[in-house]
């Protein structure tokens, strides 16, 4: 009896294991982490990471110039086309019907830069917004490398639950209640027994 008392808080820490993983939802947790996990693998390949990094610092940092200039440049097209109409004795209609003429991609570009001045007033922000996930990545490849290689999160919950059943049962023996189930049923078959043959 004294012995028994032993085998009370295993019970207790086999059905905690059993019944924490689904107290903290840890079985939607770790379905939503491996899915996390999965969407990010082909941006964290090292390759990709590279490619991001090459394009963020050698084509975006880069156009930034273009960006603050383009600003400048859609208040001062008014005026380039005044300009161009006195030296070549036109009018400023005139100028952009021949500019659209000879050099269409060029006079659409002028025409459309004062359209694109919110965009390029948005240039510098956004690259200095983006330049914290560009060396969170760089930096993070071998990190995510490591926590990719554990196995699939959607078993965690099993890492409690299996040794939580094992711990209940070995508890249970260990309480004697299988013994006495066992015990309880062959009493009652002799028990039907002994009324079978008095009768």
């Amino acid at each position: 009896m004294t012995r028994r008392v032993y085998y009370w808080p295993i019970l207790i820490v086999g059905v905690l294991l059993i019944a924490a993983p689904f107290a903290i939802s840890l079985p939607s947790k770790a379905s939503a982490g491996q899915a996390m996990l999965d969407n990010f693998h082909p941006i964290m390949q090292p390759a990709s990471v590279k490619e991001t990094v090459s394009l963020y610092n050698n084509t975006f940092v880069e156009l930034k110039p273009v960006a603050t200039g383009g600003i400048v440049a859609a208040g001062e097209i008014q005026g380039l086309v005044e300009g161009l109409a006195q030296g070549l004795h036109q009018t400023p209609a005139q100028v952009e019907q021949f500019l659209g003429a000879k050099y269409p991609a060029f006079a659409q570009l002028l025409s459309a830069f004062p359209q694109l001045v919110p965009v390029f007033k948005n240039v510098g922000p956004g690259l200095a917004h983006f330049k914290p996930l560009v060396t969170t990545m760089q930096n993070n490849v071998t990190n995510y490398a490591q926590v990719d290689s554990l196995p699939n999160f959607r078993l965690f919950t099993w890492f409690f639950e299996i040794p939580g059943v094992l711990i209940v049962i070995f508890a249970l023996l260990g309480l004697g209640v299988f013994a006495r189930r066992r015990d309880e049923g062959s009493s009652t078959s002799s028990t039907e027994t002994r009324v079978v043959e008095r009768s």
